[in-house]
């Protein structure tokens, strides 16, 4: 099973559309995870009618309209793993043990907030995925989001793609 995570899209404020490279990879998706601040509902739109699944929630920056029609936090299974979503975590400083504390059932947590690529694992297990922003890379060197692979009940790959720099 191959998924997509991306978040922080921001659209139109930080860019006028979704870079051609991530829309591209999401119909090579099994499920395309959100995490938040979509700022518009045509980006909602548009990756409902091109992702084959969409797991998403709403983020702190996104107003009635997405919250709506999106959780602020988001539970699926996918091959074999409990997954779920959320935008904000807090700070970077103990994450992992508040993030297991608050969700002890998940095997992996994709989140956002931040902009900042995450991959780490809390003590209890769970791990915590954070893609990025292919919109709004603010202080990081690249704009980003990530896929992930999973056979046999296990992540067998994760990958942080870096995006070309816009025009």
């Amino acid at each position: 099973m191959r998924l997509l995570l991306t978040s922080d899209t921001h659209v139109p404020q930080r860019a006028k559309a979704l870079p051609a490279q991530l829309l591209d990879a999401v119909p090579a998706a099994d499920a395309v995870l959100h995490a938040g601040d979509w700022t518009d509902t045509a980006t909602l739109d548009l990756l409902q009618t091109r992702a084959r699944r969409l797991i998403a929630v709403y983020g702190n920056n996104d107003g009635p309209d997405l919250r709506a029609r999106l959780p602020e936090v988001a539970r699926a299974e996918l091959g074999g793993l409990r997954f779920g979503v959320v935008h904000e975590t807090g700070p970077a400083k103990g994450r992992e043990r508040r993030c297991a504390d608050r969700f002890p059932d998940l095997d992996v947590l994709v989140f956002g907030h931040s902009h900042i690529p995450w991959d780490t694992t809390a003590g209890n297990g769970l791990r915590l995925l954070n893609p990025g922003s292919p919109t709004d890379r603010r202080r990081q060197p690249h704009h980003t989001y990530m896929t992930v692979e999973i056979a046999g009940g296990r992540l067998t790959d994760v990958t942080l793609h870096r995006l070309p720099p816009r025009r």
